[in-house]
């Protein structure tokens, strides 16, 4: 870097001393030329008015003085040569340039030569012109020169900066290469106990390595800090976990004692109310009757609705199968149960075939049969209802939907469909307990999806829901 940046700067400098030089010393040329050619012309005035072209030459001869001039030459004022003076050997006449117009003197570098053209002015009028044409030899022996000396200095300089730059490098570069290699193998190996070897110097690189060595002590210290932070936490982690199984078998054992020991009692009381009824049915009125029936009904829903929370508790603990399936061939079983079991309806199913899912299929069966059941539940007041399954791109996302024609509900209130016995029509309208779009939205959720409806009263409702990697 060092030979760099001195290589770099002393060729500017040198090509900006040899451009001023060479631009400076075509000044002089052209400088001493101009009075050249006025001397030459201020003696040949006498010469071109006597027409004496001996006395002209005579003159111009005086320019062997000047090694430079090649040749030279005094014209008449038509133009014509007069005299005429060659350095070496005498030739044809040069053309004569034009002078521009204003100007009494002009001058041209071209093809290694300088021409100088001055007129010769004689009592305010032209009387001739002065010609000399000079070659560029000294300025070429010059630039060549400095060329040999800028290539000298150069050289040397870059030789002193090489040797600088080994002495820069042991105190510099080397503790920062150091220093970089230490900083990788922490990278690496996560290691912050490593420190970098500091220098005597009292430098910036001693700052920097200082600096870095008590960056990687307090990294050491919060590093330590979060160990110990994180073995704390999987210890909690763990305790924690500890007693969610417990809670869990708990709640297994408490699963088994609802199942069994309530519906035992649910089953003798329905059990005994219809034996009431036909054994002593010659004995009751038909307000007993009617007592016996209402409490019947009402163990029967209790025996559902347990059905259903135990159905919801299953969901949370049971283990997913994920597989590739047909989920149009699904919702197409559904239905069709669903036509067997009211075949007087008039509601005509729409199901997208060869819909294809990456889910547990028990679990999206169960989906199913809520989402198509309550579409067939809530079409029920219909004359004839129509109820589609199908899939659709919302905002880049692919999503299943169920819709229906039904009695809806107001869309306000749509978050709380989701919640466990949150009902928007009474048990008089529309029977159920509450609890299905609850396992819906659980199901939905463990799968990596989400479930959403829109509705408006009397205009139907439509259920969307996607899962975590659904076919396009």
């Amino acid at each position: 870097m060092n030979m760099l940046v001195s290589g770099a700067a002393l060729v500017t400098a040198c090509v900006a001393f040899i451009v001023y030089d060479v631009v400076t010393f075509r000044e002089a040329i052209a400088y001493n030329l101009s009075i050249q050619a006025q001397i030459a012309g201020a003696s040949s005035v006498s010469a071109l008015l006597f027409n004496d072209p001996h006395s002209a030459t005579a003159t111009l001869s005086a320019l062997k003085a000047a090694p430079d001039v090649v040749t030279a030459g005094i014209y008449a004022h038509d133009g014509q040569p007069f005299a005429e003076y060659w350095r070496d050997h005498a030739g044809e006449p040069p053309r004569l340039p034009p002078i521009p117009d204003g100007q009494t003197e002009a001058h041209w570098f071209k093809d290694g030569k300088v021409v100088m053209v001055r007129s010769i002015v004689f009592q305010g009028k032209p009387t001739g012109t002065v010609y000399i044409q000079s070659d560029l030899q000294r300025l070429n022996a010059r630039l060549k020169q400095y060329v040999i000396i800028s290539a000298a200095v150069l050289g040397g300089s870059l030789l002193a900066a090489l040797f600088l730059s080994s002495i820069f490098r042991r105190s510099t570069a080397e503790p920062i290469v150091h220093l970089a290699e230490i900083a990788r193998i922490v990278s690496r190996d996560k290691n912050y106990s490593v420190r970098a070897t500091t220098t005597d110097n009292r430098d910036e690189v001693s700052l920097l390595i200082k600096a870095f060595n008590g960056m990687l002590s307090q990294i050491q210290e919060r590093d330590g800090a979060l160990q110990k932070a994180h073995d704390e936490l999987e210890q909690r982690v763990h305790e924690r976990t500890a007693e969610l199984t417990a809670a869990n078998k708990e709640l297994e054992s408490f699963s088994y004692s609802v199942s069994h020991d309530l519906r035992a009692p649910l089953r003798s009381i329905d059990g005994f109310s219809q034996a009431l009824l036909e054994d002593c049915a010659d004995r009751l009125d038909d307000q007993g009757k009617d007592h016996l029936n209402r409490v019947r009904i009402a163990t029967q829903r209790m025996g559902i609705l347990i059905d259903d929370l135990l159905n919801l508790s299953r969901i949370a603990r049971s283990e997913m199968h994920t597989q590739r399936f047909d989920i149009s061939a699904l919702a197409c079983s559904i239905a069709a149960d669903l036509q067997k079991s009211q075949p007087e309806r008039q509601v005509e199913f729409r199901i997208e075939h060869h819909l294809e899912a990456v889910a547990d299929p028990g679990l999206l069966q169960n989906v199913l049969e809520n989402l198509l059941g309550n579409a067939w539940k809530f079409t029920s007041k219909r004359a004839s209802a129509c109820i589609e399954f199908g899939q659709m791109h919302l905002n880049g996302t692919s999503a299943y939907f169920v819709r229906d024609d039904g009695a809806g509900f107001d869309q306000a209130y749509s978050e709380r469909l989701f919640g466990v016995f949150q009902r928007l029509h009474t048990e008089t309208e529309f029977p159920g307990t509450g609890v299905g779009l609850a396992t819906v939205q659980r199901i939905v959720h463990r799968h990596g999806g989400r479930i959403w409806v829109e509705s408006a009263v009397d205009h139907g409702a439509t259920f969307y829901f996607t899962l975590a990697e659904t076919p396009s």
